[in-house]
């Protein structure tokens, strides 16, 4: 049975669909990617999701029940846990006290009282930012401000890690161990969707991958069957291998237009657009 399941979500604001009939599954044990152009609807499934957004239509189910009209924070309790575009850290505590407050409203009233600045160790250094632990959270590397989300997601403990964009502000060598490391919670059983724009990362940690286009859920698959899906080639690139050479130079030399008076003056200039 599939952990997570969004069933035929739409989301509109006004006259605009920003989620069309989205239907996806996501496996525990897996790293899913949910991918698609700027504005085509991801963030919004996150939020429907983890219930900032009601959806318009459909419902989505953890483990089988239905949690569409759950609050944010039963949603948590139930395993769920999210980091954000936006960096959301409390830049006036230090990065462990961050990890530490997460940690003590999952315990409730047992953690307040009780608190084990070792687990806190434990979450930094396994994310790889032990180093900072005694600074400000708004003092860090933005690459590192991203591993404190994920640090204080996992203070919870949950079976179901929502990322968005999480490598955003890591290095190539940094992207490189956060792969591993998702691939590592993924060997606990954890399941992550993952809105990514890294696709060197998206393609060589993902089990599955999603791809949305103006809300429509429009292919999806392994990453080699994606990555070589026609429909996905033309929402990225505008056109794909499938086309016809000409259609493709004809859609590039669109990109000058005729009454131009620089292609009548530099026909060059037309020549090497085209090319």
């Amino acid at each position: 049975m599939a952990l997570l399941e969004v069933d035929d979500v739409v989301v509109q604001f006004g006259g605009v669909t920003a989620v069309d009939h989205a239907t996806f599954a996501i496996e525990p044990g897996q790293i899913t990617g949910l991918i698609g152009p700027n504005g085509a609807g991801k963030t919004t499934c996150f939020n429907v999701i983890t219930g900032l957004q009601k959806p318009t239509a459909g419902h989505v189910r953890l483990d089988g029940r239905d949690i569409t009209s759950l609050p944010v924070h039963r949603r948590a309790k139930r395993g769920m846990a999210r980091t954000f575009q936006r960096l959301e850290a409390f830049g006036s505590l230090s990065v462990r006290d961050n990890v530490r407050v997460a940690l003590d409203i999952h315990r409730g009233v047992k953690g307040l009282v009780r608190r084990a600045g070792a687990d806190i160790d434990a979450v930094l250094e396994r994310v790889g930012i032990a180093m900072y632990a005694d600074d400000p959270a708004d003092s860090i590397p933005t690459g590192a401000a991203r591993l404190l989300e994920l640090a204080r997601c996992l203070a919870g403990d949950p079976q179901l890690l929502l990322l968005d964009e999480p490598s955003s502000g890591l290095d190539e060598s940094e992207t490189d161990a956060f792969g591993d490391l998702l691939k590592d919670l993924t060997s606990e059983g954890k399941a992550i969707l993952m809105v990514e724009h890294d696709m060197d990362l998206v393609m060589a940690v993902c089990d599955d991958i999603h791809v949305l286009d103006f809300g429509k859920v429009i292919a999806s698959g392994k990453p080699a069957e994606v990555r070589a899906n026609p429909l996905v080639q033309k929402a990225y690139l505008g056109y794909s291998d499938e086309d016809e050479v000409d259609d493709v130079e004809a859609t590039r030399t669109d990109l000058l237009p005729v009454e131009d008076p620089l292609t009548e003056e530099i026909p060059a200039i037309r020549e090497e657009v085209v090319r």
